[in-house]
């Protein structure tokens, strides 16, 4: 089905490189995607985007060429549903502990039998160019994508069973709040032996389950490697992280020119 980009990429093989924005600016977001990445993560929990600047972020990132995609905030399967309804490829949902946090996800983001989702997926539909409503109901299923965070110690104990969930399409790992949860607070290491041990423990179940790993990286380094493991959505860095950078590099080359 046209429109929907995300979730035929990761079928069909690929390693799909995004970008994280914390900052609840449509125009920036855009700006992001336009420069060629094919997913852009708007981040409700820890960003500071609400329900209108969310509408208008996804669709200023499908118009700027790449797949939207929420991260809500703790709990929040409501918000999951919302975000599928204004237009949103994917939801990435914090904190999914257990087999029965995942069922409860995923009844929010599918259509029956599989879900609960009820039906309001007419700005969806606007922005992706349908207009056939029996035609999104059978095949939304597929072309949404529902990811299950990992990041507590409790969550990697079940790390199979929610794999295993049937509406579960992939399992996503934060490595910073894992490093947190695995170091019982004292410590935040997300490149820590015992956080590297734990992302191998999540490809091994996404993989046993026949679903996609993702991964939170914070730079184009970070991101080779991951998808070299076998992560298939990363993230290679955020707005935040763009904007200070580029700044920094225009201050550098304004010093330099002055000595």
């Amino acid at each position: 089905m046209s429109g929907f980009t995300l979730a035929p990429a990761l079928r069909s093989g690929e390693t799909v490189h995004a970008a994280w924005c914390f900052l609840p600016s449509p125009p920036v977001a855009e700006t992001i995607a336009r420069e060629g990445f094919a997913a852009i993560v708007i981040d409700e929990q820890h960003g500071l985007w609400d329900t209108a600047t969310i509408l208008a972020g996804i669709a200023a990132v499908r118009h700027g060429g790449a797949a939207a995609v929420v991260r809500t905030p703790i709990g929040d399967f409501a918000a999951a549903s919302r975000a599928l309804d204004v237009g949103a490829d994917a939801v990435i949902a914090p904190m999914i502990n257990t087999a029965a946090d995942a069922r409860a996800l995923v009844g929010a983001t599918r259509f029956p039998p599989v879900g609960e989702r009820s039906w309001g997926p007419a700005r969806a539909m606007a922005l992706a160019g349908l207009s056939d409503i029996k035609a999104y109901l059978r095949d939304a299923n597929e072309i949404t994508l529902t990811f299950a965070m990992i990041e507590t110690e409790t969550a990697l104990g079940n790390v199979e069973a929610i794999a295993a969930t049937a509406g579960i399409d992939a399992l996503f790992v934060g490595p910073w709040d894992l490093s947190i949860a695995l170091f019982k607070g004292t410590d935040i290491d997300p490149n820590s032996p015992a956080v590297d041990r734990a992302l191998e423990r999540v490809l091994a179940a996404a993989a046993k389950a026949g679903k996609f790993a993702g991964v939170y990286c914070s730079s184009a380094d970070e991101a080779r490697a991951a998808a070299a493991r076998g992560f298939r959505f990363v993230i290679a860095g955020n707005d935040h992280a763009f904007l200070r950078g580029g700044a920094d590099a225009c201050l550098g080359g304004l010093t330099a020119a002055r000595q």
